[in-house]
């Protein structure tokens, strides 16, 4: 018997979710439900750089994160190598990370290179700060990604559901299993108190000239990152502002932050501004539950809370997150001998 599966929330990591299910797990149909698609969500406007931070992720054992980690990045390395490589958004990236304190030691741990820099080397590029590193990754461009995991995941048979859900009780009898991977929208529908909004914002500008991503590990912190046709400028880490529109006195500080450091910025043009709520939650949510409503009980996999580190997590806790799905579906079932 095919399982009904439903994946809500159509972000980096909703889409990266429903995609592992459809290729992972046979005799099943996915749906992905949401409100908001591409550029609607705050994944849109992520700047897109793998930099594994493990501060960030309060609550979660530095194992477990470092295999979310090193899923992630295998499998943008398995694009990065295939005929999909100018199609999805994804591409290799070289640059420079600088702070007053040590940097996080995590991010030599999953980086393509990781190369300590001495203090001559830093003062001889003009910065003045006490340590850096340069550093090969790669970036995810969502403006592009999004659109080409969604084709990916149609072409495979999934289907796209856009509906507001007011309660996944309304889901009940209609599917086998649902996936929540509604980010900041848990705080509403569980409702999940413990999950909160760190406000983003970016400028983007036209520099064709800037060929390599800088991050300034200050307080609030200054990167550039170059995208296909455009750099982004941020960043801002806003706790509890629920306000989405564009601030422009946050606008001001980071351009001020990044023109200073790179005064060749002064020189571009802006092409738009982005502001959006990070979902943040303490520890990130990754867990099976079974939710018991007046009209029936559903069963759920819970993948939310990612926070600033939704493009470097999502596949890595997408493939934790399917693996739970396969032990409901495995639950009085006749397909462990096909798993």
């Amino acid at each position: 018997m095919v399982k009904k599966i439903a994946v809500i929330g159509a972000g980096v990591v909703g889409l990266s979710t429903a995609m592992n299910i459809i290729d992972s797990i046979p005799f099943v149909s996915v749906t992905v439900i949401a409100d908001k698609f591409n550029t609607e969500t705050t994944s849109d406007g992520a700047g897109g750089l793998f930099r594994p931070n493990y501060n960030t992720t309060p609550g979660i054992p530095k194992e477990e994160m470092m295999q979310w980690c090193k899923d992630s990045l295998a499998h943008y390395t398995r694009l990065l190598s295939s005929s999909e490589a100018n199609k999805c958004g994804v591409s290799f990236m070289t640059g420079f990370l600088f702070g007053q304190k040590p940097l996080d030691d995590f991010a030599s741990l999953v980086s393509y290179t990781f190369q300590n820099l001495s203090s001559e080397q830093i003062t001889k590029m003009n910065f003045n700060y006490k340590y850096g590193a340069q550093v090969t990754t790669l970036v995810a461009e969502c403006r592009r990604y999004l659109p080409w995991l969604m084709s990916k995941f149609q072409e495979k048979g999934g289907h796209v559901l856009k509906h507001t859900l007011k309660s996944l009780e309304e889901l009940v009898g209609h599917f086998d299993i649902v996936v929540n991977c509604t980010g900041l929208g848990s705080k509403y529908l569980l409702p999940d108190e413990s999950v909160y909004a760190v406000k983003g914002q970016l400028i983007q500008v036209e520099a064709p000239w800037i060929k390599h991503f800088y991050y300034f590990e200050d307080d609030p912190p200054a990167y550039i990152i170059p995208c296909a046709d455009r750099v982004a400028l941020g960043g801002i880490r806003l706790k509890d502002d629920y306000t989405t529109h564009i601030d422009p006195e946050v606008s001001k500080g980071i351009w001020e932050r990044c023109t200073s450091r790179i005064p060749s910025l002064k020189n571009a043009k802006v092409l738009w501004e982005w502001a959006g709520l990070r979902p943040h939650r303490i520890p990130l949510r990754i867990e099976k539950e079974e939710m018991n409503f007046p009209k029936g009980q559903l069963k759920v996999v819970h993948n939310y809370g990612h926070g600033a580190n939704g493009v470097t997590l999502s596949w890595g806790t997408a493939v934790c997150a399917t693996k739970l799905v396969k032990e409901f579906v495995l639950t009085n079932s006749n397909l462990e001998s096909k798993l």
